[in-house]
């Protein structure tokens, strides 16, 4: 055993919590087992070596995967001091994890009031990770573009429109978020365009 290679191919991988339950999947690609072992789990049991392809598992995902397997990804700010590209990673794992984060709960009714604390919105994907914190907790998800903002203000991931959002230290993400983005009339700022977006989907937007 250990020393024979088999292809797979391609396969759903399921990333399990300390009970077995699924926390989320990946499709990966071009599986090849390069070595089998018995497994120390039990009886009948091996343990396999592959290797594999997979386009959405980014570098740095590891570690959010590992805090939320072992129940440790349970407090605000988590994501405060990550680096612009570990920042993305975690919105990732946000993103992969939703249906196990929230376990059946309902989304939040209309007129609910959700607070968003700006002093850590340093650029898209800091904004993205506090919007998603403001709705659903402690390593939630509420989009990661754009496009997927739009998504989740249709409803069926955590808040039901029309809703309020109070945005705290506004005036320093509207610094921060001056980038330009192109639009179908031009071009606009990227803080702008996220007011647009979400006003247009009935969201009353209090900037504090």
């Amino acid at each position: 055993m250990g020393s024979r290679r088999a292809t797979a191919g391609n396969a759903w991988f399921d990333l399990l919590d300390g009970d077995g339950a699924t926390m989320g999947s990946y499709f990966v690609g071009e599986v090849t087992v390069i070595g089998v072992e018995p497994s120390a789990r039990g009886a009948g049991l091996v343990d396999l070596t592959l290797t594999l392809w997979c386009e959405d598992a980014l570098a740095g995902a590891e570690r959010v995967w590992e805090l939320l397997r072992t129940g440790h990804l349970n407090r605000t700010g988590m994501w405060h001091e990550l680096a612009p590209e570990d920042r993305h990673a975690w919105l990732s794992v946000a993103l992969w994890s939703r249906e196990y984060q929230c376990q059946g709960r309902p989304d939040a009714p209309a007129g609910e009031v959700f607070t968003l604390d700006g002093r850590h919105i340093v650029d898209k994907d800091s904004f993205y990770c506090a919007i998603g914190e403001a709705v659903n907790g402690p390593g939630g998800y509420f989009g990661w573009n754009l496009d997927a903002l739009e998504d989740c203000l249709g409803g069926g991931w955590g808040a039901t429109t029309p809703f309020a959002l109070q945005w705290d230290s506004s005036a320093e993400s509207r610094r921060r978020l001056a980038v330009r983005v192109p639009t179908a009339d031009g071009e606009a700022s990227l803080f702008d365009l996220l007011l647009g977006i979400m006003a247009e989907r009935n969201v009353s937007i209090t900037l504090r």
